[in-house]
């Protein structure tokens, strides 16, 4: 957009996992999305005005913290199959979250495949352009876990 603000995606990093807080400007309709691919609502907390001031999703061990924007903020095009930033979550379900996310609204951007490290992923945007990467990597692991 040019205007300074850059697209809200913060990850809070806890002993052992992240919680990324994403601004939406229809933040109801993103819980909505979510809830589809298959997160559960844990904490919801909306202003006089209807606004989501908070908000807390979990999928196993995931957790995101949707809220409604409060300025203009851009969200990075799709440059061929990437935005430059996303989140990653590390599943064995990727074809079923990516079917359940496309269906929901999402955009396919790659859908499922197996890669030549040897993992399956599937990548897609949310309804407002967000990059959601599932894939069977679990990054951080040495094997010794």
């Amino acid at each position: 957009m040019g205007d300074g603000h850059e697209a809200r995606s913060h990850c809070a990093i806890r002993r052992d996992q992240a919680a990324c807080y994403l601004s939406y400007s229809d933040a109801v309709a993103a819980i909505d999305w979510l809830e589809a691919v298959g997160f559960v609502t844990t904490a919801r907390q909306d202003d006089e005005t209807g606004r989501v001031v908070h908000a807390e999703l979990r999928l196993g061990q995931a957790v995101v913290m949707p809220a409604s924007t409060d300025a203009p903020y851009a969200v990075p095009a799709l440059k061929g199959s990437s935005t430059g930033s996303g989140l990653y979550l590390a599943t064995s379900s990727v074809d079923e979250l990516h079917e359940r996310a496309v269906r929901s609204g999402g955009q396919s951007v790659i859908p499922p495949e197996d890669t030549a490290w040897g993992s399956r992923r599937a990548r897609m945007l949310d309804p407002e352009g967000r990059e959601w990467t599932f894939g069977t990597y679990r990054p951080g692991l040495d094997g010794t876990e």
